[in-house]
């Protein structure tokens, strides 16, 4: 059984622990996109894991992980989380493989990336200046990417280096007036990364098919979330990949063909990072009611994030986008002493009500929402195991927003732990 979990609002949807969750039943897990701009936060016990790079499954020790060609690497973002797993004693020996077609940040694309933002000013897209944009431009124009296989071959990687860094200080001087960059130390942290990565890197879309032919269970785990697609989300305030999952196939190489499940992720309510529209924010004492609630502020960046109400319009795009068969609802437990949820059921922009959520950004910042309003529940949810235990109030918001959405909930979060998880059909 094979099962892809995406995200389906614009990020921190809960994905960390619904894939480490159904990573127990995984052989292997996927990454199969983005950057060290995402956050997946993992807790076991008392222990909280913050991975960016590593696919969630990697705190299962039996599980092995897949970083695929459609992840930016920032190699030493993933040591230090491949240290920080050892430290807490889970190693990744023989059961981690890095794509040889991944690209890799350099220092020179965390610069671009701030210099870039701040000479935009308030017109700023929001990014986590990690670096992701620009290298995925570099992959896109090719010239002058480098990739994970260019590891195994130095003595071109430093030819390569300084052609591409005489490129970059001539564009970030002129552009800038930016100090210029070394390539000798870019070059040094590349033979380090050459050493400590040398056993891992490898043609993953061969081991995948190798897999798939026996019949190995696969999980493949998106990054961010499918309203910040490259593609299809609120451009440009999006992010540098195909987050949702249509970059399953060109990410790792695996056709959408052998997926069985696609599980798409959600909050209670809606969350957003950085710039961009956002319809049913909520910018008053609810949003902070939300944020205080939820500790939602960004595992990347420590950022506050925005907040508002469960927008119907935007998942019910999303999931159809993806083609989701079952979503898991994380955080309904943050909103336990409302008196009064709010869904946005449709838009109305320029005067005409829509339930299609528009693909362009100016269009969507002029939408109103249509609530439907529901009753709160002040109970605590986080010690309930079964659907049936749960207040009437809470199931009647579930069964609304499903048939808003038009996909079957089948996961309930009511807690950060693993065991706080009410199944309704197990994935």
């Amino acid at each position: 059984m094979n099962c892809c979990v995406a995200g389906l609002q614009w990020g921190d949807e809960g994905k960390g622990k619904v894939v480490d969750i159904l990573a127990e039943k995984a052989d292997i897990v996927v990454r199969y996109g983005g950057g060290a701009n995402a956050g997946h936060t993992v807790i076991i016990g008392d222990t909280r894991f913050a991975l960016h790079l590593m696919p969630s499954g990697a705190v299962r020790p039996g599980t092995v992980c897949v970083i695929a060609n459609g992840v930016v690497v920032d190699p030493d973002v993933l040591l230090s989380e491949i240290d920080g797993l050892n430290e807490k004693g889970i190693s990744l020996d023989g059961r981690l493989f890095i794509s040889e077609n991944a690209h890799v940040v350099l220092d020179y694309h965390k610069l671009e990336d701030r210099l870039r933002e701040e000479a935009l000013g308030k017109h700023k897209i929001g990014t986590t200046a990690r670096g992701i944009g620009p290298c995925y431009a570099d992959k896109i124009g090719r010239s002058y990417a480098v990739r994970m296989a260019d590891l195994r071959n130095l003595a071109v990687l430093r030819e390569k280096l300084d052609t591409i860094v005489a490129y970059k200080n001539k564009l970030f001087g002129a552009l800038y007036n930016a100090a210029p960059i070394n390539a000798g130390e870019i070059f040094e942290k590349c033979k380090r990364w050459s050493e400590k990565f040398a056993g891992c890197i490898t043609n993953t879309t061969e081991y995948l098919h190798t897999a798939l032919d026996a019949e190995k269970s696969i999980l493949f785990e998106g990054a961010q979330g499918a309203l910040l697609d490259l593609d299809h989300g609120t451009f440009p305030f999006v992010t540098s990949s195909n987050a949702s999952p249509l970059g399953l196939g060109p990410g790792c190489g695996v056709p959408s063909k052998h997926v069985d499940t696609f599980l798409g992720v959600v909050k209670a309510y809606m969350t957003r990072v950085g710039a961009g529209p956002f319809p049913a924010e909520q910018d008053n004492e609810t949003g902070d009611w939300i944020r205080e609630r939820g500790h939602e502020f960004g595992t990347t960046t420590g950022r506050p994030r925005r907040c508002g109400w469960f927008d119907a319009v935007a998942v019910a795009y999303t999931a159809r986008l993806g083609g989701i068969t079952q979503i898991a609802m994380m955080h309904l437990d943050t909103l336990a002493g409302l008196k009064e949820i709010k869904i946005c059921r449709a838009y109305r922009i320029d005067g005409r009500e829509t339930t299609f959520f528009p693909g362009d950004a100016e269009q969507l910042a002029r939408a109103e929402c249509l609530y439907e309003t529901l009753p709160g529940w002040t109970e605590d949810l986080s010690a309930i195991e079964q659907y049936a235990d749960l207040p009437d109030a809470v199931k009647h918001y579930v069964a609304t927003v499903e048939r808003f959405v038009g996909v079957p909930i089948t996961m309930l979060g009511v807690g950060p732990k693993r065991t706080q998880i009410i199944y309704r059909t197990i994935p």
